[in-house]
């Protein structure tokens, strides 16, 4: 994630466009398509637009929590996550749309009107880790560009940002508690970041950094490959 606050207009932008991107993709699929499955196991398409919806509603907590003090975590405790997820993907397709656009809207205005002072706020991310609210943006960048893709209409990590990939893969690595030694080489850039402990003789992984994306994400990996033999099994995301 870098410095959510030196980082905040670049987050802001990417989470505009990111929320067009996804609303575009979510808009191209004719109702009857939102049955089928997602490219996320055991997911329909209409699960993805749930918790897409459901997570602006959730990040949109975090933001009143920075602006009033009031603590307002993203979701309540136990299966509550879940559950209204379920729910989401239960309403006709009509319903389930609106419910997309009027969380995002709903967030954007919050994101508004945050006073520029309230960004440096604490607040808890859903695993409980402390974060300025100025990662909200960030977290919210991650979602909706990601599941434009996990909703399997067409759109590939290659329809990404090139910085945005680049900053996507930097926050997937600096987020491995104890990562393995690898060498994560983007074949199209100029840079390469290698992981793991001082001594140990490292595995290099490569492909486009968008491909590179995808596996880092826990998503499709068949576009990356390795020199020294099979691809390792990476660490898990989120």
């Amino acid at each position: 994630m870098g410095d959510p606050l030196a980082t905040l207009g670049r987050n802001l932008e990417w989470c505009e466009r990111g929320t067009a991107f996804f609303e575009g993709c979510l808009r191209a699929l004719p109702d009857a398509a939102l049955d089928a499955p997602s490219l996320l196991p055991g997911w329909s398409r209409r699960h993805v637009a749930a918790h897409v919806a459901f997570n602006a509603r959730a990040l949109g907590r975090l933001l009143h929590w920075a602006r009033t003090g009031e603590e307002t975590p993203m979701y309540p405790p136990g299966d509550a996550r879940d559950r209204e997820i379920e729910e989401g993907a239960r309403l006709g397709a009509p319903a389930l749309r609106r419910l997309v656009a009027e969380t995002a809207g709903d967030l954007a205005a919050a994101v508004r009107d945050l006073p520029e002072a309230a960004w440096a706020n604490g607040v808890r991310t859903r695993t409980g880790i402390p974060v300025p609210a100025a990662a909200v943006p960030w977290m919210r960048t991650r979602e909706v560009w990601i599941h434009a893709v996990d909703l399997g209409g067409g759109a590939t990590f290659a329809d990404l940002p090139p910085d945005l990939l680049d900053a996507l893969i930097d926050d997937v690595i600096s987020g491995w508690g104890n990562p393995p030694a690898l060498v994560v080489a983007p074949s199209d850039r100029p840079w390469d970041r290698r992981t793991g402990p001082a001594g140990a003789a490292p595995v290099t992984v490569t492909g486009t950094a968008a491909a590179l994306a995808a596996a880092l994400t826990g998503r499709d990996i068949s576009g990356v490959a390795s020199p020294d033999g099979p691809v390792p099994t990476l660490p898990g995301w989120l």
